[in-house]
């Protein structure tokens, strides 16, 4: 069995999850303003675009404050630079746009969630995917070291 090639590969922010977030808030945007032609009350307008606004800032805030550091896969397990443990876990493809990838990181509190683009390192890319998606795990790496239990 043979394991994926260790990689390294820069994580930050992502332009592709920016765009996203600033469609949804285009489209609240857009919904909002429909809503307002069919039901013209000054309050819920108030409101709404209070809670749009509010969305825009938090989503710029969390966009702005996505921690950058490396992603690293050396055949036992992912290290982030930007937790301060700097321990091995696990991360799961949660959304492949082949140029993108949204991995969930699995660590002992609650998950993070990191946007790579293959526009960051494009000769490391091909090496970060085949990290990803090995089927090589530690846990089955060590079963197969240890020795046959006696009959």
């Amino acid at each position: 069995m043979h394991n994926a090639p260790s990689v390294s590969y820069p994580a930050g922010r992502s332009h592709l999850e920016l765009f996203l977030l600033l469609g949804v808030w285009l489209l609240g945007c857009a919904a909002a303003g429909f809503w307002q032609l069919y039901t013209p009350d000054a309050w819920r307008l108030g409101a709404i675009a209070g809670a749009l606004c509010a969305f825009g800032a938090f989503a710029a805030w969390r966009w702005w404050r996505t921690p950058i550091g490396t992603l690293a896969w050396d055949a036992d397990g992912w290290i982030w630079s930007a937790e301060p443990q700097g321990t091995a876990r696990n991360v799961e493809v949660a959304l492949d746009l082949q140029r993108s990838v949204l991995l969930r990181w699995k660590a002992d509190g609650p998950s993070h969630w990191i946007w790579l683009d293959r526009d960051t390192c494009t000769e490391r890319w091909d090496d970060l995917r085949r990290a990803v998606y090995s089927r090589a795990r530690a846990k089955a790496l060590q079963q197969a070291s240890r020795p046959a239990a006696k009959s």
